[in-house]
């Protein structure tokens, strides 16, 4: 192991022992520090920063800003070890982060999503069930994606319809309570899932082809391919541009709002428990969904 991926390694470890997931970062960071070693080079330099940052040419100017920022925290760590390290100027790619305004889907395009994942390509009869299932759980539930990715078996109790977050965004853990309808089709995927795989490989609730965990990247690909099939994004290369999976999110957030105010209920003194739901560290989180 070179110098440069063992500073890297234990980048890594010290971020995540100060509570940090670092799950794309580190998987980013390696193929920076590969990208370096092919250019050569034994330590980090701006030019080479700046060249491995713009590598998606066809990326929006905060992807750029984004993976140089990752790769300016990394250096920073380096410089105290190795002096020729360079760190890349904080204003040499500026980027302004503008939040996105939320798309809400209407229920007809979460049937047609849901729908259109029941009929991907599945040798075992088990993808097109995983990421359906994966997608209807979170419209009805509001959980972030990769919430929904970390349940294991035993997070979710189907005897009494509750799954267990645990230690989600910034460590907050919590129990989310599922209608009986959700408690059903979870119970249908986990019977065939064990069907397909009667010794799982894996403690994992969701899982795929192979019987390992379905990772982050996947479901958030699948979602991207399944949106542009039905019309919700354009077709480009890659994922191209429209809805997100996480505003699935936002619909739930919405919806529960609106039908609250047409409940006639106070909804000043109900949002806490949405915030709560929703695994919010602030109300003020929940009036930005």
């Amino acid at each position: 192991m070179s110098t440069l991926r063992q500073t890297l390694e234990e980048y890594i470890a010290v971020r995540r022992k100060l509570g940090f997931a670092l799950r794309l970062p580190a998987r980013l960071l390696r193929n920076f520090v590969a990208f370096v070693e092919a250019n050569n080079s034994t330590y980090i330099t701006t030019a080479l920063a700046v060249c491995w940052a713009k590598r998606p040419r066809d990326a929006q100017l905060a992807t750029w800003a984004g993976r140089l920022g990752m790769v300016r925290r990394f250096a920073s760590f380096c410089s105290a070890i190795d002096p020729r390290t360079e760190v890349p100027p904080v204003d040499l790619m500026p980027y302004r982060y503008y939040r996105k305004p939320p798309y809400i889907y209407c229920d007809d395009e979460i049937k047609r999503l849901i729908a259109a994942a029941s009929e991907l390509p599945s040798c075992k009869g088990l993808r097109a069930n995983s990421f359906s299932t994966l997608f209807g759980l979170l419209s009805v539930t509001g959980m972030r994606v990769n919430e929904a990715l970390m349940l294991n078996r035993e997070d979710v109790d189907l005897e009494h319809a509750i799954l267990s977050i645990r230690r989600s965004k910034f460590g907050k853990s919590r129990f989310v309570p599922i209608h009986s309808s959700t408690r059903d089709v979870l119970k249908h995927y986990d019977e065939l899932k064990a069907r397909v795989f009667p010794r799982p490989a894996t403690p994992a609730f969701f899982v795929s082809e192979r019987g390992t965990r379905i990772t982050e990247w996947s479901a958030r690909y699948t979602f991207a391919k399944i949106s542009q099939q039905i019309g919700l994004r354009a077709t480009a290369k890659g994922h191209g541009r429209g809805p997100r999976i996480h505003d699935m999110r936002h619909r739930f957030a919405a919806r529960t709002l609106i039908e609250w105010y047409r409940a006639g209920v106070d909804v000043e003194r109900e949002l806490p428990k949405l915030a709560t739901y929703l695994g919010h560290v602030h109300v003020n989180e929940t009036y930005l969904s």
